[in-house]
Parts: C-alpha cells; sequence; structure tokens
C-alpha cells in the first residue's frame, strides 16, 4: 500500500463526537507506554501526527486521522491505553466505558490492532483486554512493539510465550507482527493487512 497523506481530524470524548462513519477505521489500542503514537507515526511515515509522550495514559480521547492511500481514504484511529495511567479511578472507569462503546457501536470499524509491548512476558492485562474482544466478536490483530529494545531472542520468546497463553482461549490465533517504529520493522506487513481488509 501506498500512503500520499494523513492528517489529524478530531479528538471526540466519547463515539457521538466521532466522525460519521463514512471509511473503514483501523484502530490501535495497548497498555499505556506501550509505543502506540510512534507505531502509527512509523506507519504513516509522518514524524509527529500522533503526539508521543514519556507519560503513561496521555492519549485520553479517541483521535482520528484521514489517511489518504492508493486504495482510497481510511481512519487510523488512536485509542487510549488501558491499565496503568496515573489517574483517579473514576476517570479511568470513564475510559474504560468510553472504549468498550466504541468498540461496540462504531459500525465502520474494521480491525482493532491490539500492541504489545515485546520487552515483557504475557501480561494478564493484555490478555484480559483481547478474551473480551473474542467475546465481543471483533475483528483483531496483534502488534508486538519496540522489538530493537530488547534482544531478538527475548522478543521471541516472549511472542512465542504470549502465542501459548492464547492457545488456552482460542482455537485460532490472530494475525501476529512484531515491529519497531524506530527501524521500520514490521510496518509493511501492518499495512499489507490493512490493504488486504480494504480490498475485501
Amino acid at each position: 500500500m501506498h500512503i500520499k497523506d494523513a492528517s489529524f481530524v478530531i479528538s471526540s470524548p466519547n463515539v457521538q463526537g466521532c466522525p460519521k462513519p463514512d471509511k473503514p477505521e483501523f484502530a490501535f489500542i495497548g497498555r499505556s507506554n506501550v509505543g502506540k503514537s510512534s507505531l502509527i507515526n512509523a506507519l504513516v511515515n509522518k514524524k509527529n501526527l500522533a503526539k508521543t509522550s514519556g507519560t503513561p495514559g496521555k492519549t485520553k480521547l479517541i483521535n482520528h486521522f484521514k489517511v489518504d492511500s492508493d486504495l482510497g481514504n481510511w481512519y487510523l484511529v488512536d485509542l487510549p491505553g488501558y491499565g496503568f495511567a496515573k489517574v483517579s479511578v473514576n476517570e479511568r472507569k470513564q475510559w474504560e466505558k468510553m472504549i468498550r462503546t466504541y468498540i461496540l457501536e462504531r459500525e465502520n470499524l474494521a480491525n482493532i490492532f491490539v500492541l504489545v509491548d515485546s520487552r515483557h512476558e504475557p501480561q494478564k492485562i493484555d490478555l484480559e483486554f483481547i478474551a473480551k474482544l473474542g467475546e465481543w466478536k471483533v475483528p483483531f490483530s496483534i502488534i508486538f512493539t519496540k522489538s530493537d529494545k530488547e534482544n531478538q531472542r527475548t522478543v521471541s520468546q516472549h511472542v512465542q510465550e504470549f502465542k501459548q497463553a492464547l492457545k488456552k482461549q482460542w482455537a485460532e490465533l490472530p494475525p501476529v507482527f512484531v515491529t519497531s517504529a524506530e527501524k521500520g520493522t514490521g510496518v509493511d506487513k501492518v499495512l499489507s493487512l490493512i490493504d488486504e481488509i480494504l480490498s475485501q
């Protein structure tokens, strides 16, 4: 896929504030500080499209970006991270409700990419969120991030352990990608899957 341009559209506090659902939508979600913004920037080849931050829980809204590609226009959506963030329990519950409502009600949602930090062993919070997506019957894929921040043997081991953990619940595994936003590793493969979905 060739991406011609990508631009920020809107930040919405809820699903009602999102743009008209007239284009296919690909959402990105993961634990706080998983490297979501960096990966989004790498996918569209723009350094500062999504704002990166060292502070976990920085994304608090549903951020829509319009992508103009050779396969037409589509939305890339940056969702708030789940899990650790220095916010009140009440605020976290509001985020969780917003994410759940978005996932269940957004009719043009084509795929959710769940981002997992490849430097760590399987985390309960990631597995629980993926189990939820299964319950909701939502199409999703898994992207392991920050593969350049750890030696390849460890990354590979963590990916295999994660797949083994998933196999306890899933008969068939979703597409899995190993990426590095810094080096561009795996970015083309993620775009190929988007390409495939758009072409269906």
